[in-house]
């Protein structure tokens, strides 16, 4: 049986409420309902030191998105959040150029 992947806000609650106040503020009241419910598919492997990017959908490396999608850029305090929309759905979220993420599940990074 293949277990689920663990929710983004249980490993990274702060960005996960930061995510919803700033959707709020953008107006994308139906993305910030769905940020509580994100799941962790994958970290970024990309290997640049100022990249902290969770994948929450699977998705084949280098391949575009297709139809239905858009990108949502975010306007936080620090760095950069952007977020990869298909169809109504995050499956990507960008985090560049911010002070280092606290894991609060202990998971090593995913590959």
């Amino acid at each position: 049986m293949q277990q689920e992947h663990p929710f983004v806000r249980d490993a990274f609650p702060d960005l996960v409420a930061e995510l919803i106040t700033l959707l709020e503020e953008e107006g994308e009241r139906e993305l910030a309902l769905c940020a509580p419910d994100l799941r962790l598919v994958a970290t970024c492997d990309c290997g640049d030191d100022f990249c902290q990017s969770i994948h929450t959908a699977a998705h084949a490396k280098g391949q575009p998105y297709g139809d239905g999608h858009r990108c949502v850029p975010l306007l936080p305090e620090e760095g950069m959040l952007v977020l990869d929309v298909v169809n109504g759905r995050i499956v990507y979220i960008e985090v560049l150029n911010r002070s280092a993420m606290h894991n609060h599940l202990g998971a090593r990074r995913r590959r």
